[in-house]
């Protein structure tokens, strides 16, 4: 099945292009059957792109998904238009009465920021306790999974003294999980944040398992067994451009800033960089779907009753 997204979406346009089988309302409404609800609270700057990587994966999935995008209420988006926001997004407030089967947290540029100065970090907090009774199972990406982990545990941030930035080899280190059917023992995932978490405090938490880790980046992927959570701390969803875009921002900005690690070919910044990571990607967010599919309630309204 394929993933029902608006039509004018711009989205939409491209994932036709990719090979991505995407449902208008009217084909979606013949089929007799309850798509999953995933909701995507975007906290980036650039909306756009972030829900065509989003959307990309989510809709990879056999399944109905119908996907609907979440934005804070009280933050104002820089670098996405006023009708782009109206048309196709909800605030948290707007939404905060719904259930849903899967919601997906995006990253944010704000990672240096202690989370009490963050201007929207109350809201924050209402949006994580909510989930626990109103979402099956989350995804928490980058920031988010750094604010997240923090807010239902305590577990700090650290701040490093350059960038993490770049592709680097991670370790299954739990092949067993249903969250890592089909991954290699070693994969590549792309690296781009200032922060960090470390295994010793997350160590501590009896409910909290490392399911991914690198040796020079430390861990990458975390499950928590009772919440349903997943904290995933690298960019698993980047595009193959997305480190170059990064990369030669801060060079036309006169920020100081490390070539990409393991990135482009021969570390020769004028040739196209390959994605090396895209399957497991794939991977990743079909084994989450497909784990939601298999537990979540039939009735939205059940969800939060027995989690």
């Amino acid at each position: 099945m394929p993933i029902k997204i608006p039509d004018t979406l711009p989205a939409f346009e491209t994932l036709v292009q990719e090979g991505v089988r995407v449902m208008t309302e009217t084909v979606a409404i013949r089929q007799d059957i309850r798509p999953l609800q995933i909701g995507l609270l975007n906290l980036m700057p650039n909306k756009i792109k972030t829900e065509l990587q989003m959307a990309r994966l989510v809709g990879a999935s056999p399944l109905q998904v119908e996907l609907s995008l979440i934005r804070v209420g009280n933050h104002k988006a820089k670098n996405t238009s006023e009708d782009h926001l109206l048309a196709f997004y909800q605030t948290w407030e707007e939404v905060k009465h719904r259930k849903f089967d899967g919601f997906i947290t995006t990253g944010a540029p704000i990672e240096t920021l202690p989370y009490e100065d963050v201007n929207y970090w109350r809201e924050m907090q209402q949006i994580f306790d909510w989930t626990e009774t109103n979402v099956h199972s989350s995804m928490n990406v980058c920031w988010g999974a750094m604010a997240a982990i923090y807010h239902f545990h305590g577990v700090a941030k650290y701040e490093l003294k350059e960038k993490a930035f770049g592709v680097y080899r991670h370790r299954n280190l739990k092949p067993s999980s249903v969250y890592l059917n089909g991954f290699s023992d070693n994969f590549e995932v792309p690296v781009s944040r200032w922060t960090e978490v470390r295994r010793g405090d997350i160590e501590k938490l009896e409910s909290l398992e490392i399911l991914m880790e690198s040796n020079e980046m430390g861990v990458c992927l975390v499950h928590e067994r009772k919440g349903k959570r997943l904290y995933m701390f690298n960019h698993v969803e980047y595009d193959s451009t997305s480190l170059s875009d990064e990369y030669f921002r801060d060079v036309n900005a006169g920020v100081p800033i490390k070539m990409p690690h393991n990135y482009f070919p021969h570390n020769d910044p004028s040739l196209t960089p390959q994605n090396r990571w895209r399957s497991h990607a794939h991977l990743l967010f079909g084994n989450w779907i497909n784990e939601i599919y298999q537990t979540t309630p039939y009735d939205l309204n059940d969800i939060g009753k027995s989690d």
